[in-house]
């Protein structure tokens, strides 16, 4: 079978890039798999990061991918279409994570002929930081596709509210294998440039509202003496905010901040480095950063939106916070580094994860499901 992935592949950066080169791998394992790349994903205007492409010595994952799509530019959508159509695919696999990217993969999805089925990846139907435009867009675009695969139930519920009779199958996100293995945490914390020992937390990932890095903060400053806390990703937007309430906290000297993105080789030394990791988040409906926590086997400490419960506290990976104040996160961190017990099971749960959640099982799931459209 021939199974196109349309996305964004290297030299773009990011978790959406990572995603979709383990994905075309594994179904380059058992199907001939092409990847088409963006050649526009975001103008610059629109952009927030500092970059959308990876630098020299990132460490990722380098994929042959034929770039045909301009997100601005509508002849591309066309001339995209008409590639997949000529190579012959038999499946067309789309992400989608935002609105933005609605008309131009809306239109390919229209194009590239009634032999083809196309599936959409969602992350999100309605992304977190949401625009007037989401919902017709949205809508625009589920018409165009065949059958959709949620990477959480929480996901699925919204894509029924737009799209009432979508086929759709829930597949968790696999975990990720080409960060490296976990390293020993002091030569992690060396690496880092910290002396080694305390109960370290981990915020990890771009650094965006709604994932309540400034309530961390909070929550840090009332902790005891014996906690650091490492801020490792870059800021998508002004990191001004953030910096204040880190002067002003009677913990600021031990909170560390890496507030560059965090290139694929450096990864693993964050996740090695840290006991637990912390996402705060005020909304979401499920997390990256949760498959990177499980590969590396640190445990997390999350609030209770979207998907995260039941992926966390369900599978007994770490703690759920019942609402996202300060204090809520300061005392699920308490309890959490209260007994070594704690950390002992979530390790152990982890472990039966890293098991379940495999690209093979993953990518066969997929298939399976494309072949009863």
């Amino acid at each position: 079978m021939k199974v196109a992935i349309l996305s964004c592949f290297y030299p773009f950066r990011g978790g959406v890039a990572q995603f979709n080169a383990s994905l075309l791998e594994e179904l380059g394992r058992t199907h001939t798999a092409k990847a088409f790349n963006f050649t526009t994903q975001y103008p610059k205007l629109l952009f927030p990061g500092k970059t959308q492409l990876v630098a020299a010595g990132d460490g990722t994952i380098k994929v042959d991918a034929e770039p045909v799509l301009s997100t601005v530019n509508p002849i591309s959508w066309f001339k995209a279409a008409k590639a997949i159509r000529s190579w012959g695919a038999d499946i067309l696999i789309l992400r989608y994570w935002m609105s933005w990217f609605a008309p131009s993969l809306g239109t390919v999805a229209r194009h590239v002929g009634p032999g083809c089925k196309v599936v959409a990846i969602m992350d999100n139907v309605i992304p977190h930081e949401p625009h007037f435009f989401d919902k017709p867009l949205t809508r625009w675009f589920l018409k165009a596709v065949d059958g959709c695969i949620t990477l959480s139930d929480e996901v699925a519920s919204d894509l029924l509210r737009w799209k009432k009779d979508a086929l759709f199958k829930v597949l968790p996100h696999p975990l990720y294998t080409h960060f490296g293995q976990k390293l020993g945490k002091e030569e992690a914390q060396r690496h880092l440039g910290l002396e080694p020992g305390g109960k370290t937390l981990l915020f990890f990932g771009l650094i965006r509202k709604y994932k309540g890095l400034d309530i961390l903060i909070d929550a840090f400053g009332q902790l005891p003496e014996d906690y650091r806390l490492i801020v490792a990703g870059e800021p998508y937007g002004s990191f001004e905010e953030y910096q204040k309430a880190i002067d002003a906290s009677p913990a600021k000297d031990r909170i560390h901040l890496y507030t560059n993105y965090i290139p694929d080789s450096e990864v693993k030394w964050f996740f090695s480095a840290s006991d637990v990791t912390v996402l705060p988040y005020r909304s979401a409906t499920q997390s990256g950063v949760n498959a990177l926590a499980c590969h590396f086997e640190v445990p997390m400490i999350v609030t209770d939106t979207g998907s995260l419960r039941a992926d966390v506290e369900g599978r007994g990976t770490g703690i759920v916070v019942e609402n996202s104040g300060p204090a809520a996160v300061r005392d699920g961190i308490l309890k959490f580094f209260r007994s070594p017990s704690i950390m002992e099971e979530c390790i152990k749960n982890i472990r039966q994860e890293r098991r379940r959640l495999s690209w093979s099982g993953f990518c066969k799931e997929l298939i399976l499901f494309t072949e009863s459209i």
